[in-house]
């Protein structure tokens, strides 16, 4: 009996053994961190994820071996030193209570693509798709695309869609017709240039405003945001009383035979409130190693242009703090030509004056002079033919110039990036003088220079009256007059939604709007 006794507690510790075996957490890493990814060249590559408290974790990629414990929460994170760039696929292996093994990793350079519907944007969807989908054959050009996912307050890693867990697609033509055109034709070009590896991380959603992606607390800092920050405050009890509302209208409809109103949107499922884009579709793939961000927003933040001359930079420093990396390169695609409908006739070109457009491309460029940021312009790259198209579908230009402003901004090479920049204005009598940078073999693309216009000064409270000048070229300064103004006091250049501007220089880029007044615009006070 006593034996029989010592059996049983014998067999029921080594029950108990197992089962504190079997309950051990595996290890597990974000699903950024996958099959077929690109890690960043020539900086500290961090690798993360989550174990068991004080767990040991080994991670082992070509020569180098790091060893680390998980802390009380779990998490736990290790830094490969910086990594030479490499065609050859590895494995990179991940070692706790179970082995985490990653196939088919190169090393090469490795950007964000980002913004709203013109980033998202697919190739099948591009200029001349059947031949670019055909010659897609760059295995060594990686893409991996965040699902999308409203969240209030940030995660850990992204969404699982219905597939399950989402992972690096190696560039082929049975795998490029869904990639983001932008980020598909920048990365080819800065493959073509720099002859490593490229990984893309696609992170974007049709329609949201920038305040979607910037962490909450750097919108919580300024005064000027407060009326986006009270909106996503408010959200959950202003949709309470607009789902009365649409409740009783319902009936209504119903009574009278009527369609019934659209029923409105849920605050978790709202993608255009502030920072829940940050939480879902940024923060979860941080801090993955990388060298910059492609940024292709604005549309619909043009109605509040002021205010986004703090909301981007605001955004671009969320997100560089939460890398930890300061000198993140930033690269910002300026809005193309567009007009609202109904569309202009063929020849129509917009009245001189106002545009939330033209501010909203200011904003934008103030903000790529800052410090590593730049700016690709699309502003002549709409169809001529469907100028009411939002969706320009040149993006081979688009990926083409952002590729150019990275190899000169952010790689040091000596190659054209920018189209004639605004310098400085003399004015004398009734003609200025404006003189550019970047102005090598200015010329006008076409019979004659267009695009520019002037105004004297506006009497106090009163608008200034605008009106196409008279403009040629003089070496590297354009020289503009009207004879309906005698004295100019502002000279504006592609500043329209549409804008006919065709001044290029001999790299045959395109020049960047600009004006040389600081009177108020019409989005002054929108905040």
């Amino acid at each position: 009996m006593h034996t029989r006794f010592v059996r049983s507690q014998v067999f029921a510790i080594a029950l108990l053994s197992l089962a504190a075996l079997t309950s051990r957490a595996d290890v597990k890493i974000p699903a950024v961190l996958s099959d077929h990814m690109v890690l960043q060249q020539q900086m500290p590559v961090p690798i993360w994820g989550w174990a068991d408290a004080g767990e040991q974790v080994t991670v082992s990629f070509g020569t180098q071996t790091r060893t680390t414990k998980a802390d009380d929460s779990g998490k736990w994170q290790v830094r490969l030193a910086p990594l030479s760039p490499d065609e050859v696929p590895r494995n990179l292996l991940i070692k706790g209570n179970n082995t985490v093994t990653i196939s088919d990793v190169l090393v090469g350079e490795v950007w964000v693509c980002s913004g709203q519907s013109n980033m998202e944007f697919a190739v099948r969807q591009a200029n001349n798709s059947a031949k670019e989908i055909e010659h897609a054959d760059h295995p060594t050009i990686r893409l991996f695309t965040v699902p999308k996912w409203v969240q209030q307050q940030p995660q850990n890693d992204i969404k699982e869609d219905a597939r399950g867990r989402t992972t690096w697609q190696v560039c082929s033509p049975q795998s490029v017709p869904g990639f983001t055109a932008v980020g598909y034709f920048f990365g080819r070009q800065l493959e073509k240039s720099l002859h490593v590896p490229i990984g893309l991380i696609h992170t974007s959603w049709g329609g949201t405003p920038a305040e979607s992606w910037a962490k909450h607390s750097y919108l919580e800092k300024d005064e000027d945001f407060k009326g986006i920050v009270d909106l996503a405050a408010n959200a959950k009890p202003d949709y309470e009383k607009q789902l009365t509302r649409w409740e009783a209208d319902s009936e209504k409809a119903k009574a009278e035979n009527r369609p019934a109103p659209r029923k409105p949107t849920p605050p978790e499922q709202n993608p255009n409130l502030a920072s829940v884009l940050y939480n879902g579709m940024i923060q979860p793939i941080v801090p993955i190693a990388i060298r910059g961000a492609t940024w292709y927003q604005g549309e619909s933040n043009a109605g509040r242009a002021y205010q986004y001359r703090k909301l981007l930079p605001a955004m671009i420093q969320s997100w560089r703090d939460e890398w930890n990396e300061p000198s993140m390169s930033f690269l910002i695609v300026s809005l193309a030509n567009y007009r609202n409908t109904p569309a202009p006739k063929a020849g129509e070109t917009e009245k001189p004056g106002e545009s939330d457009w033209a501010e909203l491309r200011e904003a934008q460029t103030m903000t790529a002079a800052l410090p590593h940021n730049g700016q690709a312009l699309a502003i002549d790259l709409a169809d001529s033919n469907n100028p009411g198209d939002i969706h320009p579908k040149n993006k081979q230009e688009v990926g083409y110039r952002l590729a150019l402003v990275a190899l000169a901004k952010t790689y040091g090479q000596n190659v054209p990036y920018t189209g004639p920049e605004f310098d400085s204005a003399k004015f004398d009598g009734a003609n200025v003088t404006l003189t550019f940078k970047h102005a090598d073999g200015l010329f006008a693309d076409g019979d004659t220079l267009k695009g520019f216009q002037i105004a004297a000064q506006p009497a106090a409270g009163k608008p200034a009256h605008w009106v196409w000048a008279t403009a040629k070229i003089d070496g590297k300064s354009v020289i503009v007059s009207s004879p309906d103004v005698s004295t100019p006091a502002a000279v504006r250049y592609d500043w329209a939604n549409n804008p006919q501007g065709n001044l290029y220089n001999k790299a045959g880029l395109p020049a960047v709007p600009f004006r040389t007044d600081k009177w108020a615009g019409v989005t002054d006070k929108n905040r």
